[in-house]
């Protein structure tokens, strides 16, 4: 099965959908002692996958990680998880300012 439109690395693990496992650069953020990690790219390029793995690994959910690269890391940093999937663009003034709302 493949997991067309799904978002959310535990419920494509948990339904075995087809995964090609991308956690190798999680593990080389978390070698390399990368402070900040940016992720920008376009849309459809699984930023938001990426990101919920990486939820899943700081949540502690190891049944997830069975046979993946990041199984053997042990958990070091702290994460904060912030989502911009729910905002609106409201408008933009007179100088090119857009406005947004959480």
């Amino acid at each position: 099965k493949y997991p067309v439109g799904m978002q959310t690395f535990s419920d494509i693990r948990e339904g075995n959908y087809v995964y090609v496992d991308k956690t190798r650069y999680i593990v080389d953020f978390l070698r390399n002692g990368s402070k900040y990690v940016f992720l920008s790219r376009p849309r459809r390029f699984g930023k938001s996958l990426f990101v919920s793995t990486l939820q899943a690994y700081y949540e502690g959910r190891k049944e997830l990680f069975d046979g993946l690269a990041l199984a053997a890391m042990k958990k070091k940093s702290r994460f904060l998880l912030r989502s911009f999937k729910r905002v609106r663009r409201v408008g933009a003034d007179e100088t090119g300012v857009i406005e947004v709302r959480f």
